[in-house]
């Protein structure tokens, strides 16, 4: 069969508007997809919905340990990422805050965590009261008072101190109001720095509650108060609950082991705290890491849990 040159041109030209056609619709398919990928992508940066809620309290990190190889802008941005709310930086450690920074270093280090998420909570010492040494107890004093003069120009709130143990050539009542009355006199120097003393709950001996207690009576000051360790020792005597009432209303900031740890009531703690009206800050003392952030992203969620927040 014969095809004519007129019906050949107007079976090309709808092949040809045929053609036209499909293209644009595949166009506008592709366009309609690449829409919905970047809705898709958008969307993506919007932030994720938390089911978390807030605490009453706080928590942060000691350097002490997991922290120790941080300087201040790493220590920042960790704790940061893991929304960890502040620090407690003991001595030695690389973030370098010591009494050997001068005035300019010290201006420096308060601005850098002014302008962070991060609150510079304590400087935590290991300044000790109970040596039946005088000449040495007056020289930790005084080493003490200029880490005061520290903390106040870093920004910290107050400084963290630490009984160690009970010297037994010495009563342990003489030793427990020797410490007491060491503490007196560096709670009121700190306030006159509007600072405070966080007396840890440490040491063989004077890490009983009852102890601490005695401590802190001898000392009698508005500025001096508990730094809970959450020792094994809290469980001794008459128990944790008649332990923790003995502080109760005391407690300035806490120490908190690993919180997996099954041999010790985590959540009765942190639930007794709440309770008190305890406001402060919980801190992480634990082990270094090779994954830092994740851990500490895992134990602020078990923090929460045991708050019944998460």
């Amino acid at each position: 069969m014969k095809t004519d040159r007129r019906q050949f041109l107007k079976t090309a030209s709808l092949s040809l508007a045929s053609l036209g056609a499909l293209s644009s619709a595949a166009l506008a398919a592709q366009s309609k997809d690449k829409g919905k990928e970047k809705a898709k992508a958008k969307g993506s940066e919007e932030p994720m919905p938390s089911f978390a809620k807030k605490s009453p309290m706080h928590l942060g990190t000691v350097t002490y340990n997991i922290a120790m190889d941080w300087d201040i802008p790493t220590l920042i941005k960790n704790c940061t990422e893991a929304k960890f709310e502040g620090v407690e930086l003991r001595t030695t450690h690389k973030h370098g805050v010591e009494v050997t920074l001068g005035k300019s270093e010290r201006a420096e280090v308060k601005k850098r965590f002014a302008d962070s998420p991060v609150k510079l909570v304590s400087l935590g010492s290991a300044f000790e009261f109970q040596t039946p040494d005088q000449a040495k107890l007056k020289k930790d004093i005084a080493a003490t008072k200029e880490y005061i003069v520290l903390a106040r120009d870093v920004g910290a709130t107050g400084v963290k101190v630490r009984p160690n143990g009970l010297p037994k050539e010495v009563p342990v009542e003489k030793t427990l109001e020797q410490i007491g009355h060491s503490l007196r006199e560096l709670g009121e120097f700190a306030a006159g720095h509007g600072l405070k003393i966080f007396m840890e709950v440490h040491g063989s001996g004077t890490s009983l509650v009852p102890n601490a207690r005695k401590i802190l009576d001898f000392a009698d000051h508005p500025q001096v108060g508990a730094c809970w360790n959450s020792n094994q020792t809290d469980l001794s005597g008459a128990g944790f609950d008649h332990n923790f009432n003995l502080l109760k209303g005391k407690i300035f900031t806490v120490h908190m082991r690993d919180l997996f740890l099954e041999n010790y009531p985590f959540r009765k703690l942190l639930n007794g705290l709440v309770e008190s009206g305890f406001r402060g800050f919980c801190f992480a003392e634990i082990p270094a890491s090779t994954d830092p952030v994740r851990v500490m992203h895992y134990y602020r969620s078990l923090w929460l849990a045991y708050q019944g927040l998460l």
